[in-house]
């Protein structure tokens, strides 16, 4: 059958922004891994020159980080940008509005994001400050990933739904993903206070499962409370995984996602254990960032999958004929 989507092309754009969040991310995660944080000491300029402008002969040292993230940004709102006013051309009346709406939060996420940037070098780099900016980011990312999928031949071309999905299931998925938001603020937390290093052993915390915390200082708390989130999440994860195999061939469109997810969880734990025996090597340092941005994007797709195509049932899965209500009716 003929698409009849009228955003299929816009969806190949929706793909590429949500890609170049990403690498944006991960450039991010590069500029503190490697201390570059303060390596241009003002904003928006560039040691007084204009951001754009500014010679490639004086990329040098931390210089090419911090530099080329404050290009890549704007590079990234900039699609952003193009995304709105794209959206804003389509003439399709087919969630339309709730497709602009999020288009416009994402713009808005984008500002405040590049303003917050701008404060961290303005104030020194403070915690509270960097951390939102960490955390703001994983946000933006996933209304980049909500815009790709609200613009699919998949999504636009849905009409009724046949299956149900328990609440329980549902919450289920919807915590997973709010945790998974906490988990990475308490990794931007450890990261920002630089408690990185406060537990220098892996997988004990000072040769024990639980130390004791009154002979050590905030940092180790910040650490080890991260470390327990990883364990949450991890649970949380595979009660998730186990709940959607159980539910058959009712919840395929779930698998995906939560299959890579479980492998994305192996490799992020193996990264946090090698950012602690390496001492805070770069690559698994940056690379933590990237995975845990990962991770969010498969809860965030199978969070979303959930209200899409299923409707709500206090009972077990049954097949009904009752039309499922589109995402839009929650904005």
């Amino acid at each position: 059958m003929k698409s009849t989507n009228p955003y299929r092309f816009l969806h190949k754009f929706s793909v590429f922004l949500v890609v170049s969040t990403l690498v944006l991310l991960t450039l991010g995660g590069l500029v503190h891994s490697t201390g570059s944080g303060l390596s241009v000491p003002d904003w928006p300029t560039t040691y007084g020159q204009n951001m754009f402008t500014y010679p490639v002969s004086e990329w040098t040292g931390g210089i090419k980080y911090e530099h080329g993230h404050r290009l890549f940004a704007s590079f990234v709102g900039f699609l952003v940008i193009i995304e709105l006013v794209w959206l804003w051309g389509i003439k399709s009346k087919s969630e339309s509005r709730f497709l602009r709406k999020i288009g416009v939060l994402a713009l808005i996420a984008v500002s405040i994001q590049g303003i917050l940037g701008g404060l961290t070098v303005h104030y020194q780099l403070p915690t509270a400050i960097s951390a939102s900016h960490g955390l703001l980011a994983q946000m933006f990312l996933v209304l980049t990933v909500l815009l790709a999928m609200a613009t699919s031949d998949r999504w636009q071309n849905s009409k009724n739904s046949t299956l149900s999905l328990r609440k329980s299931k549902r919450a289920l998925f919807a915590i997973t993903f709010v945790f998974t938001l906490v988990q990475i603020l308490l990794g931007a937390l450890t990261r920002h206070t630089y408690s990185g290093m406060a537990i220098p052993d892996f997988p004990l915390a000072f040769g024990t499962v639980v130390p004791d915390f009154s002979l050590y200082n905030y940092q180790v708390v910040i650490h080890y409370l991260h470390r327990v989130g990883a364990v949450i999440l991890t649970i949380l994860s595979v009660a998730q995984f186990i709940a959607i195999i159980r539910g058959g061939d009712q919840l395929k469109i779930l698998r995906p996602p939560m299959v890579v997810a479980i492998f994305l969880i192996g490799i992020q734990i193996t990264l946090g254990g090698l950012i602690v025996l390496t001492v805070r090597d770069v690559i698994p340092n940056t690379l933590h960032v990237t995975v845990g941005s990962l991770l969010l994007i498969c809860h965030a797709v199978t969070w979303i999958n959930s209200i899409k195509y299923f409707k709500t049932s206090t009972s077990s899965y049954r097949t009904t004929h009752v039309e499922n209500p589109s995402l839009d009716k929650m904005y």
